[in-house]
């Protein structure tokens, strides 16, 4: 088995706020994240793909083909938006790293052989980053 990566880069805006809580709550929780007025990310995105390579081609993955399903399904749709307004998936869902990162693997995974595994690592700053694997 070998992992193979592809990283990429975009920027997007996002608020961290659960419109069940209070204010107080809120800005108890996510602190400057829950700005009123957004704030923004350089996010830094490796994507994974973890299987066998193919006897024919020597590849587990054609490298430009997944860079093209990251452009299609991540980039175009996030990069200099603002996650809560403009991606659908955030109207309901809470844009923390955490779930940017499932939401990443969830918009790829059926685009990847079954028989490979993801991995989604999602860093929102140099020292802040998640993993997610599915």
């Amino acid at each position: 088995m070998i992992t193979v990566f592809r990283k990429e880069h975009f920027n997007a805006a996002h608020r961290l706020h659960n419109s069940n809580l209070s204010d107080e709550e809120n800005e108890t929780i996510y602190g400057k994240c829950n700005n009123e007025y957004y704030h923004g990310h350089n996010y830094e995105l490796e994507v994974g793909v973890r299987g066998e390579n193919d006897p024919v081609t020597g590849y587990v993955i054609d490298m430009k083909i997944l860079s093209n399903l990251i452009k299609t399904h991540v980039l175009e749709p996030f990069d200099h938006k603002n996650l809560n307004e403009q991606v659908d998936e955030f109207k309901t869902l809470i844009p923390t790293a955490e779930n940017i990162a499932v939401v990443i693997y969830n918009k790829l995974r059926p685009h990847i052989d079954s028989s490979k595994e993801l991995l989604i690592t999602l860093y929102e700053t140099p020292r802040n980053y998640v993993t997610y694997a599915g």
